[in-house]
């Protein structure tokens, strides 16, 4: 069996990739990383460590790798020829490999292919619905009518830690013991192949959600928090007792929230709040706050960690308080090289505070959760450094 993977990076290696070859599949891996395509070609192997006691280590044998910007047909024809396509490139890169994926997906129709499953392993609701929209924009009528019959977009859930790293070996990944792969059953054809250690759902959008505003909500939290505080990584903020007492606010409310919404046990959530706080705590993994705060527009926008779930409780009468202080601190992150978050200070700069988070919350002025992120906004002010 092969397989297509677009993004050779850390969670394409460490996760995706590790899991498609302990299922049996050959992985090619496409990317626009030339050292890593190169390296990739050049050995056909990498190695994935675990970052625990233990410290294991797996050698991913049996890979291949094309560069789909200088060998655009390559990449095509690996489409065409595959047993599954998976992604994990970022939601925004989704648009920029959708037209490599509808060429293949074109010549694979055009010679009577077999079914297909492309999957989006991104961390966003709705990823392979997004990439599905992308990659139809870029195919004909009749193609895309026959791309119904023989292309399932299943979404998914995914979910593990693989933080910025540095070896000396450049394929190298360390990645977080724990992990979780949940895919949409009801958007596959009845005779799919399952991967060993996915978890096929009726409902995703519940296991979604639990990710999306415990995981998710939580790290950005707790890099935001931690940024103000004046810590490097994660797991130092975390240990800080404000940092630890701000996500552990966040993480009840957007608990009340998911219990009262899909109806999950209460104990259980907590015990499945408990693994979050400890996988942040992994003192294996030194995963920078730079890293996890990063394109803070996206994570204050609509839809997303922050905003979706203050939305919600909101509309459910429930405490949103902590998820007010998060967007606040959103507001106040200030990284460099990250460009999101130059635009995001030069908005409040310019246009104030109150207009750059309705500019990019879409809350309207008036909105109760607005009104919170402002006194949280100021409260925070003495943190500044």
């Amino acid at each position: 069996m092969k397989a297509v993977h677009f993004g050779a990076g850390n969670i394409g290696r460490g996760f995706i990739g590790l899991m498609l070859s302990k299922a049996g599949y050959e992985v090619c891996f496409i990317d626009v990383n030339q050292d890593v395509v190169a390296a990739l070609q050049a050995r056909g192997e990498y190695p994935v460590e675990v970052a625990s006691k233990s410290g294991e280590t797996f050698t991913v044998r049996g890979v291949s790798a094309i560069n789909s910007a200088t060998d655009p047909a390559a990449a095509a024809r690996a489409v065409a020829g595959a047993d599954l396509v998976t992604t994990a490139v970022g939601v925004d890169i989704l648009k920029h490999i959708a037209g490599t994926i509808a060429e293949g997906l074109s010549m694979r129709l055009k010679a009577g292919g077999s079914k297909l499953h492309v999957i989006a392993c991104e961390n966003a609701i709705g990823g392979s619905t997004r990439l599905k929209g992308h990659v139809y924009d870029q195919i004909e009528k009749d193609t895309r009518l026959l791309a119904e019959q023989c292309v399932a977009f299943p979404d998914a859930a995914v979910d593990r830690i693989v933080p910025l790293q540095q070896h000396e070996d450049p394929l190298k990944v360390v990645v977080e013991p724990f992990y979780e792969w949940a895919v949409d059953r009801s958007q596959m054809f009845d005779d799919y192949v399952p991967v060993e250690g996915v978890n096929y759902v009726e409902h995703l959008e519940p296991y979604i959600e639990r990710k999306l505003f415990t995981v998710n909500t939580g790290h950005c939290s707790a890099a935001y928090m931690g940024f103000l505080k004046g810590f490097d990584t994660i797991q130092e903020a975390i240990n800080d007792s404000d940092v630890a007492e701000h996500v552990a606010a966040v993480l009840e409310e957007t608990g009340a929230l998911l219990v009262s919404k899909h109806g999950f046990d209460w104990k259980e959530h907590q015990e499945y709040i408990q693994t979050i706080l400890g996988r942040l705590r992994n003192p294996s993994l030194a995963d920078e706050v730079s890293r996890v705060g990063r394109s803070p527009i996206r994570k204050i926008s609509p839809g997303e960690r922050l905003v979706l779930p203050a939305v919600q409780a909101c509309e459910l009468n429930l405490s949103y308080t902590a998820l007010a202080k998060s967007i606040a601190t959103a507001l106040l992150f200030n990284e460099p090289g990250d460009p999101e978050s130059i635009e995001l200070l030069s908005s409040v700069r310019e246009s104030g505070v109150l207009e750059t988070a309705i500019k990019y919350t879409g809350f309207p002025a008036a909105h109760p959760v607005m009104n919170e992120i402002m006194q949280q906004y100021n409260a925070l002010q003495p943190l500044l450094r």
